[in-house]
């Protein structure tokens, strides 16, 4: 939880110190928990012939594509969301995609840039998770170290040109009780996915077992809980399998960019 004393500007601070160590090699692992106060992004990289047909795609699905940023044409930087960020260096692990394919995780992507790239950034999940804690409730994959489940749905993507296909959902569970207040909290938040897309059963949404997740880590889901689902910024890769680019990078999955944008200015504000 975040310390509500700490100024902005050194929240911007921790966020910088956290990068510098993804960019050194020093942090190669999920970035649930990290930096609070601060939003945290997914990340797709496409040719940027691609490009025109994919910031379509992300403005017909804002909830699991709300884009926080686009970075010009072959430049790695985005300073929108910070002014060192260098997007081949940035991100702790990342997923290269060839013809719709992953075929590698990496930890730079400097010697696969090219001067026609265009980047897309999300915003995460990640970053309301602080606002459900101050509330006094608990998240299980905070408590045990990991990253949230997210799970292939049958929930389909509006199509825009080649891109398509369902969306992805991360899964978090909640006591009865406390299942309308983690709505009312995350509704604030829609560029980072805002209000849940689907709660309780998950065979509603084509999820046969919540114990075998299709991307992150199984977090047990006790009794009584009730699992609720957002969308998830997973759904790029699944949209890069439907049109089959050339080339194509993705954070991987729980390994998010952590930006200078504070959580806090979020509020209220919608994908453009």
């Amino acid at each position: 939880m975040s310390d509500a004393s700490v100024a902005p500007h050194q929240l911007k601070d921790r966020a910088r110190q956290m990068r510098r160590r993804i960019r050194n090699g020093e942090w190669r692992e999920q970035t649930s928990g990290l930096t609070p106060g601060i939003v945290q992004g997914n990340v797709t990289i496409l040719p940027t012939r691609w490009a025109d047909d994919f910031l379509a795609y992300c403005r017909a699905n804002p909830r699991p594509c709300p884009l926080i940023a686009v970075g010009r044409p072959g430049s790695p930087a985005l300073p929108v969301l910070g002014a060192d960020i260098d997007i081949r260096t940035d991100l702790p692990m990342y997923c290269i995609f060839k013809d719709g394919e992953q075929v590698a995780e990496t930890q730079d992507i400097a010697g696969l840039w090219r001067d026609d790239l265009t980047t897309f950034v999300f915003g995460c999940s990640y970053s309301f998770e602080e606002m459900v804690l101050a509330e006094g409730i608990p998240l299980r994959h905070l408590e045990q170290g990991t990253g949230v489940p997210v799970y292939r749905s049958n929930i389909e993507a509006v199509p825009a040109g080649p891109f398509g296909g369902t969306i992805a959902v991360s899964m978090r569970a909640f006591a009865p009780g406390d299942v309308d207040r983690v709505i009312d909290i995350t509704n604030r938040f829609p560029l980072v996915h805002g209000s849940p897309v689907h709660i309780g059963d998950p065979a509603a949404i084509g999820i046969a077992d919540l114990m075998r997740p299709d991307w992150g880590d199984v977090v047990p889901v006790i009794p009584g809980e009730v699992p609720v689902f957002w969308a998830c910024g997973v759904t790029p890769q699944l949209a890069i399998a439907s049109a089959r680019p050339d080339f194509a990078i993705t954070h991987k999955p729980s390994h998010m960019l952590i930006t200078d944008l504070l959580i806090s200015e979020l509020a209220g504000l919608s994908p453009a």
